[in-house]
Formats: C-alpha cells, structure tokens, sequence
C-alpha cells in the first residue's frame, strides 16, 4: 500500500505540471493496495505465485485502458489512473490532453511527448509509475517512448484482444527497463519465461537508416546509428549485410486505405504482400532489423507541419511484426531519440531479451 501512495503523492505533485493523467483513482487505488496487501500477507506460497506484481503501480492509457488491463489486475497490479491521449479534435499530429490541460514532455515542456499513448510515456518517463499500458496503432507506443526516453513494445498483431477493426492497432506497454517489460509480456501473453526459446549473442541484424523511403532528420538518424554501434561493441548485435538494400514500399497509402471505411484495399493489399515477401526475405537471413524510431526530434505543441512522426514506425503495423523502441539518447535540444528493433512475428520475447541484455552489459543510455 506505502508504493501506491507514494505514487499517487508523486502524481499529485507533477501531474499539474505534466498533464499525464485524465483520471487518477487515488481512493479506489489504495483500497485495492490494501486488498492486495491483505491477500499477500494471508496467503500461502501458491496465492504469492498468482501475484507476481503485487502492489505494483501501473497506468492506463485512456477511459477505456481498464478493460484491457485485466491480466495485470489479476497479477496484483494497482492501476492508479488513465493517461492522457489525444483530445477531440486532434489531427494527426501528436498531442495529449490531460485534466490539466495540455500533455508535456518531461524533458522540455514545450515540446510534444508523441502520442497518442502519451500519458502513458510522460507518466513512465517522469517515474510517476513503473508500468503503462498502450495501444499503438502506427507508432502509438513507440513514438512517445522515444521521444520521452523509456521503453515502447509494441506486439504482434493479433498476439493479444485488440477492439481494431482494421488489425493495425495491436497492445503494448511502456515501461523504464526491458525487465519490466518483460514482466508485462510474461503476464499479458501467459508465457512463462522457461519456454521462451534461447537466445545466442550477439545477434544478427540489419540496420536500415530509412527502409528505402523515408527521410529522417540527420540528428534522429545519427543517434539511432550510434545506438546500434554500442550494441555491436557490447557484443549484443552482429550486424549483417542482406543480399539487397532492404527497400519497402512506402506503406502510407495502405495504412491510410485500411482506415478509411469503403476504400478500394487492392492497392494496400499489394502493398502489404510485397512488403511482407521483402521482410521474410530479411528475416531469413537475420534476427532483427534496426532503424531510427522516430524520423524527427519531438516538436512543439503546433506540430511539426507535414512531417509524418510515423513514417519508419507504421510499415510494422501494416505488417503486423512486433517492434520495440529503446532509448538512443539525446539531442542538442535537449530530448530522447530512439531506435527501432524490429523482430520476425511472435518473436516478443526476443526483443526483449535481447534489450535486457543490452542494459546488463551497459549499452544503453
């Protein structure tokens, strides 16, 4: 019960400020902090096991973040309160609106922290809460995490219950470690970690600056590439050469198709079957690929124009193959940048080992 508490007393202090949170449950939490407690301090070794997260305060992204967050209630979580996602109105770009207005990045306030799960980032990146869930439909978890500095997975399409219509929206969560991540993917996916399959380092990768159509800012770019080299100097990654430029279709005409009600989807079919055929073409020959998360820095509240923050981001969505972003360090503004790792499908659990590993030999930022 004393960890919530302390979370809800940091939420209580910074959320005026940050505007991470639409809703906090400070009364509901701590009820169910205390119910927690008694459950745990009354139990036997086998309740313990059915409560591996006991205590353990998390938030959701959005009014409706608790009907997803059922398997980490049941694991003994705390949820403490809905994140800020974009308001009525937003366009594409990336803002969040909280109960105190608008959402801010921890690192520069006048900047965008990404979205649309950016509540759930700015609460994780401030250490407001360890854990957040996220939905991430184009990029929705993995451009707010790198551009608050934390951790973004986003699973394989269709892994977990999504309420997408279209299949590109798949669930995620936000958290400061890959253990912790990992803890969520084990819970969530009922996987325990004795059969994930092994892992031999350094893994094979190839590193893809643009995916053959995008145009990242130089900055973006560089911090991601010197992220990938302290990763090879770790010994985690092996990067490889693929016997052709990796160069898919830009995917925006299909993402945009597949959301859009009525829309002739034969060019976005196509689109998607060449792209697909292009990354088992990849995947056969490595186990990851790599590229810049986001193709900018975070920009201001008036957004940055016509620059899509998707663009290297959504191609895993029309896809489907589970991605995470990893922190790359920081601009001369003073904000995160990320890198992308990208897994062949159902591989979760790679990702996340292989980003485990990479905190544990001291090759992140």
């Amino acid at each position: 019960m004393d960890v919530v508490a302390e979370a809800l007393e940091r939420i209580g202090r910074a959320d005026p400020v940050l505007c991470a949170f639409t809703e906090v449950w400070g009364g509901e939490a701590l009820r169910r902090a205390a119910e927690v407690d008694a459950r745990v301090a009354g139990g036997s070794p086998e309740e313990g096991e059915r409560l591996p997260l006991a205590g353990v305060p998390i938030a959701v992204k959005g009014h409706s973040g608790l009907r997803a967050a059922g398997p980490l209630l049941a694991a003994g979580c705390v949820a403490v309160g809905a994140t800020s996602v974009p308001g009525p109105g937003t366009p594409w770009q990336t803002w969040g609106l909280g109960a105190h207005g608008r959402t801010v990045n921890p690192w520069r306030a006048d900047r965008t922290p990404g979205g649309s799960s950016a509540g759930s980032a700015v609460a994780v990146a401030a250490g407001l809460v360890p854990l957040a869930t996220g939905s991430d439909g184009a990029g929705s978890v993995r451009i707010p995490a790198a551009w608050c500095g934390v951790v973004g997975l986003k699973v394989t399409a269709g892994r977990l219950p999504s309420p997408d219509r279209t299949g590109l929206a798949a669930p995620g969560v936000l958290t400061r470690t890959a253990a912790d991540a990992a803890v969520w993917w084990r819970v969530v996916s009922e996987q325990p970690a004795a059969d994930e399959a092994p892992v031999s380092f350094p893994v094979t990768a190839v590193w893809s600056p643009d995916l053959g159509f995008a145009a990242p800012d130089p900055e973006p770019l560089a911090l991601a590439r010197a992220a990938v080299h302290r990763l090879v100097d770790a010994g985690v990654v092996r990067l490889v050469r693929p016997s052709a430029p990796l160069l898919l279709l830009d995917p925006a005409p299909a993402w945009l198709s597949l959301r859009t009600p009525g829309a002739d989807l034969a060019d976005a079919h196509r689109i998607r079957a060449e792209n697909d055929r292009r990354l088992d073409l990849l995947f056969s020959a490595a186990g990851l690929l790599l590229t810049p998360t986001a193709p900018t820095a975070p920009h201001g509240h008036d957004g940055p124009g016509d620059v899509y923050s998707t663009a290297l981001t959504w191609a895993f969505n029309v896809s489907g193959h589970p991605a995470l972003s990893l922190s790359a360090g920081f601009g001369t503004d003073g904000c995160p940048a990320g890198l992308q790792l990208v897994a062949p499908r159902a591989r979760e659990a790679l990702l996340l080992t292989v980003v485990r590993e990479a905190e544990r030999r001291g090759a992140t930022v």
